[in-house]
Protein backbone atom coordinates (compact mmCIF):
# COMPACT_ATOMS: atom_id res chain seq x y z
CA UNK A 1 0.00 0.00 0.00
CA UNK A 2 1.51 3.68 -0.85
CA UNK A 3 1.70 6.23 1.28
CA UNK A 4 -1.17 8.19 -1.05
CA UNK A 5 -4.13 5.42 0.34
CA UNK A 6 -4.58 6.19 3.40
CA UNK A 7 -7.99 6.88 2.41
CA UNK A 8 -8.00 2.47 1.72
CA UNK A 9 -9.80 1.68 -2.01
CA UNK A 10 -13.78 1.03 -1.27
CA UNK A 11 -12.78 -1.95 -4.03
CA UNK A 12 -15.56 -0.65 -6.48
CA UNK A 13 -14.78 1.60 -9.30
CA UNK A 14 -15.52 5.43 -8.60
CA UNK A 15 -18.62 6.42 -10.36
CA UNK A 16 -17.52 9.34 -12.76
CA UNK A 17 -18.48 12.48 -12.86
CA UNK A 18 -18.34 12.79 -9.35
CA UNK A 19 -16.02 15.23 -6.69
CA UNK A 20 -14.14 11.78 -6.12
CA UNK A 21 -13.42 10.38 -9.50
CA UNK A 22 -11.91 14.35 -9.80
CA UNK A 23 -10.24 13.47 -6.68
CA UNK A 24 -9.21 10.23 -8.41
CA UNK A 25 -8.18 11.99 -11.22
CA UNK A 26 -6.00 14.31 -9.49
CA UNK A 27 -2.39 14.02 -10.02
CA UNK A 28 0.06 12.70 -7.18
CA UNK A 29 2.46 15.40 -5.59
CA UNK A 30 6.37 14.50 -6.14
CA UNK A 31 7.51 13.50 -3.18
CA UNK A 32 10.99 15.32 -3.66
CA UNK A 33 9.02 18.62 -4.43
CA UNK A 34 10.41 21.26 -2.07
CA UNK A 35 7.55 21.54 1.31
CA UNK A 36 7.40 25.43 0.61
CA UNK A 37 5.76 24.41 -2.66
CA UNK A 38 3.42 21.81 -1.76
CA UNK A 39 -0.15 22.79 -0.54
CA UNK A 40 -1.72 21.32 2.08
CA UNK A 41 -5.44 20.96 3.46
CA UNK A 42 -5.76 20.83 7.46
CA UNK A 43 -8.36 19.00 8.61
CA UNK A 44 -9.96 18.48 11.85
CA UNK A 45 -13.71 16.83 12.05
CA UNK A 46 -15.55 16.04 15.20
CA UNK A 47 -17.26 12.90 15.47
CA UNK A 48 -19.99 11.04 18.04
CA UNK A 49 -17.42 8.39 18.47
CA UNK A 50 -13.72 6.78 17.01
CA UNK A 51 -15.60 4.23 15.50
CA UNK A 52 -16.48 5.08 11.75
CA UNK A 53 -18.32 1.73 11.62
CA UNK A 54 -21.20 2.54 14.45
CA UNK A 55 -20.37 6.73 15.13
CA UNK A 56 -21.16 9.24 13.07
CA UNK A 57 -18.87 13.03 11.22
CA UNK A 58 -20.73 16.02 13.09
CA UNK A 59 -18.59 18.32 11.94
CA UNK A 60 -15.61 19.77 9.27
CA UNK A 61 -13.16 22.27 9.50
CA UNK A 62 -10.20 23.08 7.24
CA UNK A 63 -7.71 25.51 6.16
CA UNK A 64 -5.37 25.52 2.97
CA UNK A 65 -1.34 25.74 4.12
CA UNK A 66 0.64 27.34 1.26
CA UNK A 67 4.07 28.33 0.98
CA UNK A 68 4.63 28.43 4.66
CA UNK A 69 1.74 30.54 5.86
CA UNK A 70 -1.85 29.45 6.94
CA UNK A 71 -4.44 30.99 4.45
CA UNK A 72 -6.99 32.29 7.28
CA UNK A 73 -9.39 33.18 4.39
CA UNK A 74 -9.45 29.74 3.02
CA UNK A 75 -10.83 28.26 6.89
CA UNK A 76 -14.01 26.72 6.36
CA UNK A 77 -16.56 24.85 9.11
CA UNK A 78 -19.03 22.41 7.68
CA UNK A 79 -21.68 21.35 10.48
CA UNK A 80 -22.79 17.80 9.43
CA UNK A 81 -26.20 16.57 10.14
CA UNK A 82 -26.30 13.34 11.41
CA UNK A 83 -28.66 9.93 10.60
CA UNK A 84 -29.07 9.49 14.46
CA UNK A 85 -28.75 11.28 17.50
CA UNK A 86 -25.07 13.35 18.85
CA UNK A 87 -25.67 11.68 22.03
CA UNK A 88 -22.92 12.23 24.61
CA UNK A 89 -20.37 13.54 22.58
CA UNK A 90 -21.95 16.71 22.58
CA UNK A 91 -20.54 17.33 26.49
CA UNK A 92 -17.03 17.15 24.22
CA UNK A 93 -17.57 19.20 21.10
CA UNK A 94 -21.03 21.12 22.25
CA UNK A 95 -22.87 20.12 18.95
CA UNK A 96 -26.51 19.34 20.01
CA UNK A 97 -28.51 17.61 18.29
CA UNK A 98 -30.86 20.93 17.59
CA UNK A 99 -27.72 22.68 16.59
CA UNK A 100 -27.26 20.15 13.79
CA UNK A 101 -30.81 19.65 12.62
CA UNK A 102 -31.05 22.35 9.56
CA UNK A 103 -27.35 21.08 8.91
CA UNK A 104 -26.35 19.90 5.20
CA UNK A 105 -26.42 15.98 5.38
CA UNK A 106 -22.93 14.44 4.83
CA UNK A 107 -23.86 13.75 1.11
CA UNK A 108 -24.30 17.41 0.67
CA UNK A 109 -20.87 18.54 2.67
CA UNK A 110 -18.79 15.69 1.43
CA UNK A 111 -18.23 16.86 -2.44
CA UNK A 112 -17.08 19.91 -0.57
CA UNK A 113 -14.28 18.74 1.26
CA UNK A 114 -13.28 16.26 -1.75
CA UNK A 115 -13.07 19.47 -3.69
CA UNK A 116 -10.85 21.12 -1.77
CA UNK A 117 -8.66 18.33 -1.36
CA UNK A 118 -7.55 19.32 -5.26
CA UNK A 119 -6.43 22.54 -6.29
CA UNK A 120 -4.99 24.65 -9.67
CA UNK A 121 -2.19 26.98 -9.31
CA UNK A 122 -2.95 30.71 -9.63
CA UNK A 123 -1.26 32.41 -12.90
CA UNK A 124 1.26 35.05 -11.92
CA UNK A 125 -0.27 37.98 -10.02
CA UNK A 126 -3.58 36.20 -9.68
CA UNK A 127 -4.61 36.29 -5.71
CA UNK A 128 -3.27 33.58 -3.89
CA UNK A 129 -6.57 32.18 -2.54
CA UNK A 130 -7.26 32.03 -6.28
CA UNK A 131 -6.03 28.40 -5.98
CA UNK A 132 -9.22 28.04 -4.21
CA UNK A 133 -11.84 28.49 -7.21
CA UNK A 134 -12.29 25.99 -9.74
CA UNK A 135 -11.64 27.42 -13.44
CA UNK A 136 -13.19 24.20 -15.76
CA UNK A 137 -10.53 25.18 -18.22
CA UNK A 138 -7.38 24.61 -16.32
CA UNK A 139 -4.89 21.87 -16.07
CA UNK A 140 -5.69 18.35 -13.87
CA UNK A 141 -5.18 19.48 -10.36
CA UNK A 142 -2.74 17.65 -8.23
CA UNK A 143 -4.11 16.58 -4.78
CA UNK A 144 -3.47 18.48 -1.44
CA UNK A 145 -1.39 16.78 1.11
CA UNK A 146 -4.30 16.21 3.39
CA UNK A 147 -2.69 17.73 7.29
CA UNK A 148 -4.44 16.25 10.62
CA UNK A 149 -3.43 15.63 14.22
CA UNK A 150 -3.54 11.97 14.73
CA UNK A 151 -4.56 11.50 10.85
CA UNK A 152 -6.41 8.34 11.41
CA UNK A 153 -9.31 9.74 12.50
CA UNK A 154 -9.67 11.91 9.57
CA UNK A 155 -8.84 9.17 7.26
CA UNK A 156 -10.51 6.73 8.41
CA UNK A 157 -13.67 8.63 8.88
CA UNK A 158 -13.52 10.47 5.28
CA UNK A 159 -13.13 6.99 3.50
CA UNK A 160 -16.45 5.87 5.46
CA UNK A 161 -18.42 8.89 4.22
CA UNK A 162 -17.26 7.84 0.93
CA UNK A 163 -18.09 4.85 0.91
CA UNK A 164 -21.20 5.40 2.27
CA UNK A 165 -22.22 8.44 -0.24
CA UNK A 166 -20.34 6.90 -3.48
CA UNK A 167 -19.77 2.90 -2.84
CA UNK A 168 -16.05 3.64 -3.08
CA UNK A 169 -12.87 5.79 -1.92
CA UNK A 170 -9.54 7.32 -2.85
CA UNK A 171 -6.15 7.42 -1.19
CA UNK A 172 -4.54 10.97 -0.34
CA UNK A 173 -1.20 11.72 0.51
CA UNK A 174 -1.13 12.29 4.66
CA UNK A 175 0.79 14.06 6.86
CA UNK A 176 0.40 13.78 10.55
CA UNK A 177 1.65 16.33 13.24
CA UNK A 178 1.18 13.88 15.95
CA UNK A 179 3.55 11.44 13.99
CA UNK A 180 6.04 14.46 13.19
CA UNK A 181 5.84 15.02 16.86
CA UNK A 182 6.81 11.70 17.68
CA UNK A 183 10.33 12.13 15.29
CA UNK A 184 10.93 15.26 17.25
CA UNK A 185 10.91 13.81 20.08
CA UNK A 186 12.93 11.20 19.50
CA UNK A 187 15.24 13.19 17.67
CA UNK A 188 16.07 15.27 21.31
CA UNK A 189 16.46 11.85 22.80
CA UNK A 190 12.91 12.67 24.85
CA UNK A 191 10.86 9.86 26.53
CA UNK A 192 7.25 9.63 24.60
CA UNK A 193 5.38 9.85 27.92
CA UNK A 194 1.48 10.01 28.21
CA UNK A 195 -0.08 13.37 26.81
CA UNK A 196 3.03 14.81 25.52
CA UNK A 197 2.01 14.20 21.80
CA UNK A 198 -1.50 15.60 22.37
CA UNK A 199 -2.46 18.76 20.13
CA UNK A 200 -2.23 21.24 22.71
CA UNK A 201 0.79 19.62 24.45
CA UNK A 202 2.72 19.62 21.31
CA UNK A 203 1.52 23.65 20.67
CA UNK A 204 2.69 24.02 24.14
CA UNK A 205 6.26 23.12 23.38
CA UNK A 206 6.31 25.47 20.68
CA UNK A 207 4.88 28.08 22.45
CA UNK A 208 1.85 28.84 20.28
CA UNK A 209 -1.22 29.86 22.19
CA UNK A 210 -4.04 28.04 23.69
CA UNK A 211 -7.22 27.86 21.54
CA UNK A 212 -10.43 25.98 22.87
CA UNK A 213 -10.60 22.69 21.89
CA UNK A 214 -12.92 20.54 19.62
CA UNK A 215 -13.93 23.23 17.48
CA UNK A 216 -13.28 21.32 14.43
CA UNK A 217 -12.43 25.02 12.24
CA UNK A 218 -10.28 25.93 15.25
CA UNK A 219 -8.56 22.68 16.05
CA UNK A 220 -7.82 22.91 11.69
CA UNK A 221 -5.83 26.09 12.20
CA UNK A 222 -4.26 24.69 15.59
CA UNK A 223 -2.84 21.99 13.30
CA UNK A 224 -1.58 24.14 10.96
CA UNK A 225 0.10 26.08 12.33
CA UNK A 226 1.81 23.41 14.71
CA UNK A 227 2.32 22.20 11.54
CA UNK A 228 4.34 25.12 10.15
CA UNK A 229 6.46 25.49 13.71
CA UNK A 230 7.36 21.31 13.47
CA UNK A 231 8.72 21.98 10.23
CA UNK A 232 11.18 25.09 11.13
CA UNK A 233 12.27 22.57 13.76
CA UNK A 234 12.50 19.70 11.75
CA UNK A 235 14.74 21.57 9.35
CA UNK A 236 17.03 22.38 11.86
CA UNK A 237 17.57 18.90 12.61
CA UNK A 238 17.85 17.66 9.23
CA UNK A 239 20.17 21.02 8.17
CA UNK A 240 18.62 21.21 5.05
CA UNK A 241 15.29 22.52 3.53
CA UNK A 242 12.92 19.93 3.68
CA UNK A 243 10.56 18.31 0.91
CA UNK A 244 7.49 16.79 0.52
CA UNK A 245 9.06 13.30 0.96
CA UNK A 246 10.12 13.96 5.14
CA UNK A 247 6.98 14.86 6.50
CA UNK A 248 4.51 12.66 4.65
CA UNK A 249 2.70 9.88 6.92
CA UNK A 250 4.96 6.83 5.67
CA UNK A 251 8.26 8.26 6.37
CA UNK A 252 7.58 9.14 9.92
CA UNK A 253 7.09 5.51 11.37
Amino acid sequence: MGWWQRLVPGGREVPPGTPLAALAKAPLPDPQTPLGLVELLAVDLETTGLDPRRDELLSVGMVVVRGGQVHLGTARHLPVRPRGQVGDSAVVHGLTDDALAQAPTIEQVLPQVLAALVHVTPPPGAAADAADHHDPAAAPRPRRVLLAHFAQVETTFLAAACRQVYGASVGVPVADTLEIARRLLRAHHHELQAGTVRLDACRRRHGLPRYRAHSAVTDAVACAELFLAQTAELEQVRGRPLVLADVLERGLR
